[in-house]
């Protein structure tokens, strides 16, 4: 089963029928209809709020973030899709068991869960929420099953911390925002992380040991903590112990005005 959406109608086609009202009675079509026949009808209004609040279940005119959380049930592996346009999203794992995702999304853009067999496909859009919120994405994944992500922004920055994540694979990609990511202890397909203009900052926590592929722009620039990471070969770097366990982090990182930070 997977569940889909749209986006609501009844406020545009109100305009739209208010915009059509108001140009017949120019071109004089509707020459016995005046304003304040039109008023009388301004109960309409407060229905039509009333019909949006029950459908969408709140109006969503804030800027203001609003928590959300879904129980994990029977669920064995997830994936997440956010396009997150100019807001920042933060990603760290769960605390609390139960809980597939819990956090704080922008009104609207809270995400669409569908469900096929064990598997659980998560979406967030920032083109289903109103232009003024602006609240940031607080994202918090359960530890205990394999996650997918694919994330991606425009303006905003994306800060992934991984400590503790499950992870299948992950791709992190912006145009003009920063990528923040901390890596997990494992991931069994690798994470990519790719940003037009945007700085990526690549954190290594003491004892996960990863390979680092750095694919680099002419204007990029390159910056590297020499005390926790070897040069393998041009544009691969790796942490002092990676070649004493059998699947290190593969990290694969690339910009092409930014600056690449391995920490």
């Amino acid at each position: 089963m997977r569940e889909t959406t749209r986006p609501p109608i009844l406020l545009p086609l109100l305009a739209i029928a208010a915009g059509v009202a108001l140009l017949l009675i120019n071109f004089l079509i509707l020459e016995n209809v005046n304003f304040s026949d039109l008023l009388k009808y301004w109960p309409v209004l407060l229905i039509s709020v009333g019909v949006l609040i029950a459908v969408r279940g709140d109006l969503a005119f804030t800027a203001q973030g609003q928590t959300f959380g879904i129980t994990r049930g029977n669920v064995e592996s997830a994936q997440l899709e956010a396009s997150a346009g100019e807001l920042d999203v933060h990603i760290r794992a769960l605390r609390r068991e139960g809980r597939l995702i819990a956090g704080q999304f922008t009104a609207r853009s809270r995400p669409l869960l569908g469900v096929r067999g064990t598997h659980a496909r998560l979406t967030m859009q920032r083109g289903q929420t109103w232009l003024l919120s602006m609240a940031d994405w607080e994202i918090g994944l359960a530890k205990d099953l394999p996650w997918s992500l694919l994330l991606s922004s425009f303006l905003g920055e994306i800060d992934a911390d991984l400590r503790g994540v499950t992870l299948e694979r992950a791709h992190f990609g912006t145009s003009f925002g920063d990528v923040l990511l901390v890596a997990p202890e494992m991931c069994a397909q690798g994470i990519q992380a790719r940003s037009s203009f945007g700085n990526i900052m690549l954190t290594v926590p003491e004892g996960v040991q990863a390979v680092i592929r750095v694919n680099m722009g002419p204007l990029a620039r390159l910056r590297v903590n020499e005390a926790r990471f070897l040069l393998l070969e041009e544009g691969v770097y790796a942490t002092l112990g990676a070649g004493n366990v059998d699947a290190p982090v593969r990290v694969s990182l690339g910009t092409t005005f930014g600056t690449v930070r391995l920490n």
